[in-house]
């Protein structure tokens, strides 16, 4: 077994150098989206004196109650181009210590929107270490992944679009415990590659795909831009307990595949050697 403490503080070691991995994760922590979202007594209750806009009045995620849903007949359903990815492509999983993200190909695009978005990364977010919890969004509870895409009518790239109004459009899928695991289940049995081959990723999306929640919010995690238009379907997509679980700790070496639950680890970290 990996000793996972130690496996972090020779990461931070060889970035860093020898005396300044403390300061320095310190600093990560508080700069670095991935790295700060799990970390410190009030978690994501401290995230507006650092990040304005994560205190804003279009904060994502929010629970979509019965009471606070609207009809909206003038709502068309999603048109996807080039989602069905031939398998001599590839994917690239990467994570980041806080989410699994899976870098998409910039010939999937979304229509039937004010914009055409360019699709840019597929991620999931995990729990902590207590409980099998995916990514924020809820629908009385239940959690999500997210497929994130860009406003490439607009800008160049995720990068220019993601602190803009309209900038961002995201599909968030519900993962629910059941018997039945679909295309989603597939693609978690892949989480210990670096490279998938080409699927079709309008499999992972759940059966009714037209039947939605759409609202103007803002990414879920610190700097927190208020430039997302989101789409939540309405219907889950069903994944095994086991499935569920895959948060624990997944490790293929220091320069493979690397999924920690960090929330963890993190304070652990601090305490024992800061």
């Amino acid at each position: 077994s990996v000793n996972m403490k130690s496996l972090l503080s020779e990461i931070l070691f060889r970035i860093l150098g020898d005396g300044k991995a403390c300061a320095k994760w310190i600093e990560l922590r508080l700069t670095d989206v991935s790295l700060s979202i799990h970390v410190g007594p009030d978690g994501e209750n401290t995230w507006p004196k650092k990040y304005p806009f994560c205190g804003g009045v279009f904060q994502s995620p929010i629970d979509f109650h019965k009471d606070i849903l609207q009809y909206d007949s003038n709502l068309s359903p999603l048109e996807f181009i080039g989602y069905n990815v031939s398998s001599t492509d590839h994917f690239t999983l990467t994570n980041n210590g806080h989410s699994v993200k899976m870098h998409l190909s910039p010939t999937m695009h979304i229509r039937n929107l004010p914009f055409e978005y360019t699709a840019s990364q597929l991620h999931l977010h995990w729990g902590n270490r207590n409980k099998s919890e995916g990514s924020e969004h809820t629908v009385s509870g239940k959690h999500f992944m997210h497929i994130v895409h860009y406003n490439s009518e607009k800008y160049p790239d995720i990068a220019a679009a993601m602190d803009k109004a309209n900038g961002l459009a995201v599909l968030a899928i519900l993962l629910e415990v059941g018997h039945k695991a679909g295309g989603v289940g597939i693609f978690l049995n892949m989480l210990s590659m670096v490279h998938i081959p080409g699927f079709n990723v309008q499999e992972l999306l759940p059966d009714s795909p037209d039947e939605y929640y759409r609202y103007e919010g803002s990414l879920t995690t610190p700097p927190c831009y208020p430039s997302v238009l989101w789409t939540v379907f309405r219907h889950p997509v069903k994944i095994s307990q086991e499935q569920a679980s895959l948060k624990t700790t997944l490790v293929n070496g220091y320069s493979g595949f690397v999924l920690l639950d960090l929330s963890y680890f993190l304070i652990e970290l601090e305490s024992d050697y800061c």
